[in-house]
């Protein structure tokens, strides 16, 4: 049986913020772009004691929180504090999932440092992390994927919970269905249709009925509500694209996004410089004022070589763009994706495409 951790950084951005800026600690924070039409990146716990929460528009969480500090988000500063995680948990084990800079799975079946339990590797981790880094993570140890995610949420912050094969049976059923990873509002909505709203209740659905009302996934809740999940960590999961995005703060005609069009090329050509692969496609993506999206792409025989051979690709999938000149957009990003291996040289036919 394996012993996976889940380890979730607690409010990261936020919590870096605090840590470099002494006047930050115990207040509240918000990470975001002080802009008209920005997002919360982040928030603090005293933020978040306010109703502020990740992906809020600014505008709101500045009303349930007038006195927030607005920081903008440092990403480089994120990666390194992210990038100086993972080296601990690569102390413990080389079977690492990031799932993103914040968090990760690391399979710990058997660890590097002899430790006799998973319940041991997860405290001398989080030990490491707030000694060495300055920052609080919270864990969850479990029989799989799926269970160990659920545990580091169940004491936040900077707390650890455990799921033993043992307690299984007793600790799904009390749970609400929406806890259950791809169970969104609209599929939690169907449960609820069908008088299910914890677990153990769908547990006494049979997996046929499941089938016939969910597909595939019908027989994925089958197996969730038990506890059953055969997913390993995938420890080198590979970037299949990069991508950036900018919303105005007022809506623009195309003819005027060529400097966001730059910057966010910039952006992604630095991020793409990281990868053990080279990406093949550009990807331009906009959003009109009626909020339609339109995407652009073009393969060409070879990899972009350089940032600025990136931006004129991406500035010449605009002339592909084919609606009235008066049109106005809100959003506009660039994107990089389709990647290879470095040694692939293999020359491909280019492609053009696009979709609405």
């Amino acid at each position: 049986m394996r012993k996976i951790v889940h380890i979730d950084m607690d409010a990261f951005y936020a919590s870096v913020e605090q840590r470099d800026d002494v006047q930050l600690r115990g207040k509240p924070v918000i990470v975001a772009w002080d802009g008209g039409r920005s997002v919360v990146c982040a928030a603090s716990y005293e933020a978040r004691d306010f109703g502020v929460r990740s992906a809020m528009p600014l505008g709101l969480a500045k009303r349930l929180c007038p006195k927030a500090f607005i920081v903008p988000p440092d990403f480089a500063r994120y990666q390194e504090a992210s990038r100086a995680a993972r080296e601990i948990y690569a102390q413990y084990t080389d079977l690492i999932e990031p799932l993103s800079l914040d968090e990760a799975y690391l399979d710990v079946t058997e660890n590097k440092a002899g430790l006799p339990t998973a319940t041991r590797v997860a405290i001398a981790i989080r030990k490491q992390i707030k000694d060495e880094l300055n920052l609080t993570a919270s864990a969850g140890v479990a029989p799989n994927k799926f269970l160990a995610k659920i545990a580091s949420d169940w004491r936040k912050p900077d707390g650890l919970f455990v799921i033993t094969p043992e307690n299984v049976a007793t600790f799904l059923p009390p749970l609400s269905v929406g806890r259950l990873p791809g169970v969104g509002r609209v599929t939690e909505e169907k449960l609820h249709r069908l008088g299910i709203r914890t677990v153990g209740e769908l547990q006494n659905l049979d997996s046929t009925i499941l089938e016939n009302q969910f597909g595939r996934y019908g027989l994925r809740l089958y197996e969730l509500a038990r506890g059953v999940d055969d997913s390993r960590v995938a420890s080198h999961r590979q970037t299949q694209s990069v991508s950036a995005e900018n919303t105005f703060e007022q809506d623009i005609p195309l003819s005027q996004t060529e400097p966001v069009i730059r910057r966010l090329a910039q952006s992604i050509w630095s991020s793409s410089r990281k990868e053990s692969r080279v990406a093949r496609t550009v990807v331009l993506k906009l959003r009109t004022s009626e909020f339609h999206i339109l995407t652009r792409s073009h393969t060409p025989p070879s990899p972009p070589s350089s940032c600025e051979e990136l931006i004129n690709i991406a500035l010449s999938l605009r002339e592909r763009v084919d609606l009235n000149p008066q049109q106005l957009y809100r959003l506009v990003g660039v994107g990089l994706s389709n990647f290879r291996e470095l040694e692939d040289d293999s020359t491909e036919i280019p492609v053009l495409s696009e979709s609405r």
